[in-house]
């Protein structure tokens, strides 16, 4: 499915579109309709079912037996990438616009969804069923055939499938954006930074994200299970969201520093909420890496490495344009030139 991916994201970003829209209709309308069943089902009291309290609002969880950092470092991975549009922004109508209001958009419904599906299926199977179907891998699997038996466990196990599906798909959609730009400041080969005149899309970009994508996954799934392999991948996805969020809040705070304090409203949205952000996923980036095991530390040194690497190959040897940028917001200086405020 990943090379079928491949295609559809060369072929065209509005067939990506299509593809990406009519799965998520499909995803979402399962995942929504069995979450208002299952809160139905615990409402109802089914027998076997867990009634609802106050524990379910807890940082710690049920009986204090979660974690309430391990939750943020899941969160981060969950939310991750859905400022996808930002990515695309030269692709879209008003791309001055629209990308920013559908990221913004995508996230808040998103938490409205995965708050529905946490609160309608925590309480239809006991704890202990929960886990053991967690430990699997099929834990929503689990609660859909408690409730409905094996129609909507498959119907459940279609809506994860077609997620995974197009997780691989916006991956490579939204790497082949992220090379495509950096390669058109010579931060990586200048190759890689070309569009088809057949398709309109970084095919060259396209085709190394996306083989690297389906490489990587086969080889790490052979020689790890698949329970070890998804937490894995959570965990380390997670950080290096966490890890890039930071840094992106910093380089714009340092970009348009000298808007700051050019008014209350600049203040908060240029300063304090950049900087919290940025400070409080820092915290969680930082207490998670002190418990993770090393399997995921050795992948996070790994990617970080191979950064590094890039980082001086870029600077002194393909000489990137990028390092010549200047470290402060253009409008500013514009605004400064003219003596506006």
């Amino acid at each position: 499915m990943g090379l079928i991916m491949l295609v559809i994201a060369v072929v065209g970003i509005k067939l990506t579109a299509r593809v990406q829209v009519s799965m998520a209709l499909v995803e979402y309308l399962i995942l929504i309709g069995l979450a208002v069943a299952g809160l139905v089902w615990v409402l109802s009291h089914h027998v076997g079912s867990v009634p609802f309290s106050h524990g379910w609002l807890s940082v710690n969880g049920i009986g204090a037996k979660g974690d309430a950092v391990s939750g943020f470092l899941a969160a981060v991975f969950v939310y991750g990438g859905w400022d996808g549009t930002l990515y695309v922004n030269e692709e879209v109508k008003q791309r001055r616009v629209n990308p920013g209001r559908a990221a913004i958009l995508a996230v808040a419904l998103l938490a409205i969804i995965y708050t529905l599906a946490q609160v309608g299926f925590q309480g239809v199977i006991s704890p202990g069923k929960l886990n053991a179907a967690a430990q699997n891998g099929t834990a929503l699997v689990a609660v859909a055939q408690a409730m409905g038996g094996g129609f909507w466990a498959k119907a459940m196990a279609l809506s994860i499938a077609l997620s995974v599906i197009a997780t691989t798909g916006t991956g490579i959609v939204l790497g082949a954006r992220i090379v495509y730009g950096m390669a058109s400041y010579r931060v990586l080969p200048e190759f890689l930074g070309t569009v088809s005149r057949r398709y309109f899309t970084p095919v060259a970009s396209s085709i190394v994200v996306g083989l690297l994508i389906v490489v990587l996954s086969a080889v790490y799934f052979l020689v790890t299970s698949v329970k070890n392999a998804f937490n894995d991948v959570i965990a380390v996805t997670g950080f290096l969201f966490s890890i890039f969020y930071v840094f992106t809040a910093l380089a714009a705070m340092t970009y348009y520093r000298r808007r700051i304090a050019s008014s209350a409203w600049d203040f908060v949205t240029v300063g304090v909420l950049p900087l919290g952000a940025a400070g409080f996923l820092g915290w969680v980036f930082v207490l998670s890496l002190g418990r993770a095991p090393w399997t995921q530390r050795w992948s996070l040194i790994g990617i970080v490495v191979a950064g590094l690497v890039l980082l001086i190959s870029a600077r002194f040897i393909l000489r990137s344009t990028f390092f010549q940028i200047p470290r402060e917001s253009e409008v500013r200086t514009t605004h400064r030139r003219t003596g506006r405020r």
